[in-house]
């Protein structure tokens, strides 16, 4: 018997790995529930939801050389609306966008205008010329080393 793509089947937990679980669907075939099928939350042992022997109810995503892929999560009729646990979260906290429509900051003062190529490149030359004229500095003077400067 074969089982078609989209169907809702009665299957028995045979086997649980670190990545799914195995179950006999009727017909005597075997499909896998992968580990982010098993439940809407975040499963991070099968273990926890699943034990081999388990009667469970699960839906053919796929069908593929054989190899049949469950879903007990698609399987469970959601209320007309609800998508998943992950759409019910909460707002997080903490996070204000400080800035207003006027650029303005809290302070009153305004922000400048994004600079444009040349200046970042000036300004990154200016600031790169001074590195190199501090770091010769700081080796000429470390140069002499032991016995001081020959002449």
């Amino acid at each position: 018997m074969s089982i078609e793509v989209g169907t809702k089947v009665q299957g028995k937990v045979t086997g649980i790995t670190s990545f799914g679980a195995f179950v006999e669907l009727p017909g005597g075939t075997t499909g896998l529930v992968h580990i982010s099928e098993v439940a809407d939350s975040y499963v991070k042992d099968v273990n926890d939801h699943l034990k081999v022997g388990d009667l469970i109810e699960v839906k053919v995503i796929s069908e593929k050389d054989g190899k049949t892929a469950l879903s007990i999560k698609k399987a469970i009729d959601k209320p007309e609306g609800q998508t998943s646990s992950y759409s019910q979260r909460p707002p997080r906290q903490g996070r204000v966008d400080s800035r207003s429509k006027d650029f303005r900051s809290k302070g009153g003062s305004t922000f400048k205008p994004k600079e444009n190529f040349e200046d970042k490149m000036a300004k990154f030359l200016k600031a790169s010329e001074e590195n190199l004229s501090t770091l010769k500095r700081s080796t000429e003077t470390k140069r002499g080393g032991r016995g001081g400067r020959r002449g």
